[in-house]
């Protein structure tokens, strides 16, 4: 009785959403039609895959106090030196290999929000990690909770967003110790899309499982009495060639509980790796297999994705730059890669370095999230909001980042062959000299021919100075604020949401009152 008031909730929330962004209901993921690009050869791709190996054997990765990864690393025959461990060639990949899944699905609490991540599919996922927000009302500040819940409810709202994303800001006016309580609940409260968790400690990883635990019931285990994935994390190499224990302790946790990890060296190249594209992917690539085997050995079959995070840096101030030629090269080529290994790839983004959500920061972005679509990332971070390197969380730019991505399924879905999309019809009927606008083909197809932007203005000079004379930002701004207004929250059972509330009373009760 309870799953079938869950599935009738999140019909009638599917709807609220779908009028709320002008639009019908979206598929829950994006199935990619279109083939993948990468413009490395196969011995190119063997070549660094054979140099990760060598980084791997010689130099090695540290793995910083956490001696649970150095005791299955010598376990499964890898070389301990202090905190340094050094594989036999190929050990890594066969790890991976064996057990990693090659794709998975991450449970939403509405099963028909449930995302499948790797192989033909594309996850779009809202920004992640600022500490700051920024507005037209408001300019630039910290972010509050207030903050992080209307970019929940933005997320869920939008038809061309797929997941309800993680840390979308970082709600400073909280407890350190405690506000992941407060993060986590928001995404399962105010939404009814996958989610991600908490990482900055192996505790609060251990809390957003038992929560989720109870957000899904007995849902949370299937027929066989395994845990299914009902939550995707971020797990960053500390570049380069380091991972440390608060990384660990989180990635451990959730293996343990067969929650998927995202295993992604942070990379700015030429700082935290060589400034050559393949010096950068070479690491990434090393960094990355350690990372998946370390996951395999804590659980094998738990599911992994091959992530990458690089932007280059401006040799003169150090400052990292973003949407510039050679970081795509590095994404076109590690997508390959994981495709090589045979696990999800997870990249991309609207990343950039402008102030304000303006021409430089829609180049910018625009240029990460086509090079991301057409590399044939599986998780799309950072899709929508990002703006000054990722310190700030900006309302206007996740409106505008939303229609790109809008933009971006429509193009994945490729080209209509069946006899409607040939139109031979339409060049039947018109014939040489006349035009296309009246007759019956134009007429049957106008409302789906072309992908319509609500954020664009494509009127008259007059029309446009009439309607106000606003910019992209403006227009954005009004639609953000539209939204928000008719947010309505999908529906939760009261029951779980109780036990939710008193779960996170209960344990933020047993921590000490000051922040740390």
């Amino acid at each position: 009785m309870a799953a079938n008031r869950r599935k009738r909730a999140g019909g009638r929330a599917a709807k609220i959403a779908a009028r709320a962004s002008g639009g019908p209901a979206a598929a829950p993921y994006i199935t990619r039609k279109i083939p993948a690009y990468c413009h490395a050869s196969d011995e190119q791709l063997e070549l660094i895959e054979q140099n990760a190996d060598k980084v791997l054997e010689e130099i090695g990765i540290e793995f910083r106090d956490f001696p649970r990864a150095l005791e299955l690393f010598k376990e499964a025959g890898a070389d301990i030196d202090g905190q340094r461990v050094r594989f036999p060639r190929g050990m890594c990949r066969q790890i991976i290999t064996q057990s990693a899944p090659a794709e998975f699905i991450q449970h939403a609490r509405n099963p028909a929000r449930s995302v499948k991540i790797g192989g033909d599919s594309t996850v779009l996922v809202p920004a992640y990690g600022s500490p700051f927000v920024r507005d037209l009302d408001h300019g630039r500040r910290y972010a509050n909770i207030e903050d992080f819940q209307n970019f929940v409810k933005l997320a869920y709202m939008s038809n061309s967003l797929h997941h309800s994303g993680g840390t979308v800001c970082e709600p400073v006016d909280l407890p350190v110790n405690k506000r992941h309580f407060d993060m986590v609940y928001s995404h399962m409260k105010l939404s009814d899309k996958p989610y991600m968790g908490s990482v900055t400690a192996a505790e609060r990883a251990k809390d957003t499982v038992e929560m989720s635990r109870i957000l899904f019931g007995d849902g949370f285990y299937d027929d066989t009495g395994l845990e299914k994935t009902v939550v995707i994390n971020l797990i960053n190499a500390n570049s380069p060639m380091t991972f440390d224990d608060t990384m660990l302790g989180a990635a451990e946790v959730y293996a343990l509980a067969n929650q998927a990890t995202v295993v992604s060296p942070f990379i700015l190249a030429g700082a935290m790796s060589p400034v050559t594209v393949v010096g950068t992917v070479t690491q990434i690539l090393a960094e990355a297999l350690a990372g998946m085997a370390f996951v395999q050995l804590v659980k094998p079959g738990a599911p992994v994705v091959f992530g990458t995070f690089a932007s280059s840096i401006s040799m003169q101030s150090g400052a990292p730059t973003f949407g510039t030629p050679e970081p795509a090269s590095v994404l076109y080529i590690a997508a390959a890669l994981a495709r090589r290994l045979g696990v999800p790839f997870r990249s991309g983004g609207g990343l950039n370095a402008s102030k304000l959500p303006d021409a430089q920061a829609a180049y910018e972005a625009a240029n990460t999230l086509q090079t991301a679509m057409l590399a044939g990332v599986n998780f799309m971070l950072h899709t929508a909001g990002w703006l000054e390197g990722g310190l700030v969380m900006s309302y206007e730019k996740f409106i505008m980042d939303a229609d790109q991505a809008g933009m971006l399924q429509v193009f994945a879905q490729g080209v209509d062959f069946s006899d409607n999309g040939q139109a031979l019809d339409a060049l039947n009927e018109v014939g040489p000299g006349a035009h296309f606008l009246g007759c019956n083909h134009t007429q049957n197809n106008f409302e789906s021919a072309f992908y319509r932007s609500d954020i664009a203005d494509n009127n008259s000079f007059e029309q446009w100075e009439s309607d106000g004379a606003l910019d992209a930002a403006q227009r954005a701004n009004r639609k953000m604020k539209n939204m928000l207004a008719e947010y309505q929250a999908p529906p939760m059972d009261p029951a779980v949401d109780e036990a939710l509330l008193a779960y996170i009373e209960q344990r933020k009760s047993s921590f000490p009152d000051a922040n740390y």
